[in-house]
């Protein structure tokens, strides 16, 4: 089965500010798809379930909500749309996450992207799940198993293909801001059968990441090049007037689209506003989905 879907990412906002913050998300999105003509275009959102990271992020973590807590929240006030989540898995043993899987997928969950350390830690150290061992171990559970592609990471490609061997069923990309994911998914259909789905991931880019860069520090990768380019153009993002940077995301969007279309993936749309829901995102978003979007499922 495939999600064939636009899906919007919400965070879970902060506890403090109670129930009322949360309905106040599901507000925003009802509002400004109305606004932008989004209205009915979007069929999942997408909530990660949030862990502290390093130090230096640059906005402050403070505690949020559980993802099932805002989800139960949301879901009455946006008739028409499922969810999706992530689930970090690294620090949950086998039947704590089982029952952590089946709370989620029974609140409505079509899919779960599965996540291990933060990049703080290595690979393996945590004391619960490894991502690539709960695709495999949840297969009769999550009928909907995705993973974290980062098309501009060292040594993806062999990550990405024993994660389709180990059960994979999708793959949400980090935030692009380049082309790479064209040439990943080009070299990627040579060499493997795999054909799993690919949720392309969109950032808006407000004018406070010039002073904040919190999707600097997102993408991060010291050393690479390629991501390197990918920061010099989010700069560029922040720094321009509306039209020009709507005009720059779009014409990223058509570039990734048109590049990956012919390859043999099923493609759906993940959307993010980083800082936060906003008009100026949601126009931008509107005009990226007026030239593609998927083949929707009724």
């Amino acid at each position: 089965m495939t999600l064939n879907t636009v899906a919007l990412e919400l965070v879970p906002p902060n506890v403090d500010g109670g129930r009322e913050r949360a309905l106040d998300e599901a507000r925003k999105v009802l509002q400004y798809s109305a606004e932008s003509g989004l209205h009915g275009r979007i069929r999942h959102v997408m909530i990660p379930g949030i862990i502290a990271e390093d130090d230096d992020r640059p906005v402050p973590m403070k505690a949020k909500f559980d993802v099932l807590d805002f989800w139960s929240v949301i879901k009455p006030e946006l008739p028409g749309m499922t969810g999706l989540c992530t689930q970090v898995t690294a620090f949950m043993d086998e039947a704590a996450l089982r029952q952590r899987l089946t709370a989620l997928t029974d609140a409505g969950m079509e899919g779960v992207v599965f996540v291990g350390v933060p990049r703080t830690m290595n690979d393996g150290e945590g004391s619960g799940v490894a991502p690539t061992d709960a695709l495999s171990i949840y297969r009769d559970l999550v009928a909907n198993r995705g993973v974290i592609l980062i098309p501009t990471r060292e040594g993806e490609h062999g990550r990405f293909n024993f994660k389709c061997d180990q059960g994979a069923t999708y793959g949400m990309t980090q935030l692009l801001y380049s082309e790479a994911i064209v040439g990943f998914l080009t070299d990627f259909a040579k060499t493997t059968d795999h054909r799993p789905e690919i949720l392309l991931s969109f950032g808006f880019v407000p004018q406070i990441e010039s002073k904040t860069g919190l999707i600097n520090w997102l993408i991060q990768d010291p050393g690479n090049p390629k991501v390197a380019a990918e920061q010099e153009f989010v700069r560029k993002l922040a720094g321009s007037e509306p039209p020009r940077k709507r005009q720059m995301m779009l014409d990223l969007y058509r570039r990734v689209v048109d590049g990956v279309a012919e390859l043999g993936f099923p493609l759906s749309i993940h959307l993010e506003a980083t800082y936060g829901l906003s008009a100026p995102a949601f126009q931008t978003f509107a005009e990226m989905i007026e030239y593609w979007a998927p083949a929707q499922r009724v």
